[in-house]
């Protein structure tokens, strides 16, 4: 294989994924000796450079530990009405809330996001479980071994983050403002809160295929 037939079909491949992907995958799906993990990183190179320069309203992004194509953030809101707001994710502040304490605490067992929060947290955490946005990443080597939660590759793919360092530092946050916890067992989150939408970033990444796309409604309503 050459290096020209190399370059169309990772193009063809950063198009069509509707996840990121690495150099390993891609020299995987290549099935090529000829070539590297450094020359597919080469290649994705060229490849980013020329969208760059041609004005496309395509560019090769690095997010999530790998490479994928995504719309300019200025084609965002014209894909999100062809797909009536289906690409965002709805999720409550509690929610929310939550998803920000185990991305700065992680690994963190639930009950000390209750410890935290001041409520318990067993409904929030099912629907961020569904939505792939944590998952289990352990146990806690303490009485009854509690699970231990993290964030995963969705989580970084949904906030455009290449790694966790790339979370703003908590010293530059303004500080919220502190509730008072309850001296009795964590309370579950009773009255509705306003939901949050938590779109994606405005690149909007390309899809394996539209009808897919279309027919998938990613809102979330905890």
């Amino acid at each position: 294989m050459d290096r020209d037939q190399a370059r169309k079909i990772i193009e063809t491949l950063l198009y069509m994924t509707d996840h990121p992907l690495t150099n390993e995958e891609i020299l995987e799906v290549l099935e090529t000796k000829q070539l590297s993990t450094t020359d597919i990183s080469d290649i994705v190179s060229e490849i980013k450079g020329t969208y760059e320069t041609s004005g496309s309203p395509l560019h090769v992004v690095e997010v999530a530990g790998g490479v994928q194509m995504a719309t300019k953030p200025d084609m965002g809101g014209y894909i999100r009405r062809l797909y009536k707001e289906r690409l965002t994710i709805r999720l409550s502040a509690s929610a929310l809330e939550t998803l920000s304490i185990i991305a700065y605490k992680q690994p963190i067992a639930r009950s000390e996001i209750e410890q935290i929060r001041g409520v318990e947290a067993t409904g929030v955490m099912e629907t961020l479980l569904e939505r792939r946005l944590v998952k289990v990443v352990g146990r806690k080597e303490t009485i009854g071994r509690p699970l231990l939660y993290g964030t995963t590759v969705e989580f970084l793919r949904q906030f455009g983050l290449k790694h966790l360092s790339e979370l703003p530092d908590l010293d530059n946050l303004v500080p919220l403002e502190e509730k008072p916890v309850s001296d009795n067992s964590p309370q579950s989150d009773e009255n509705p809160e306003a939901v949050a939408s938590t779109s994606q970033p405005e690149e909007v990444m390309a899809m394996a295929s539209p009808a897919e796309t279309s027919g998938s409604d990613q809102s979330v309503e905890s």
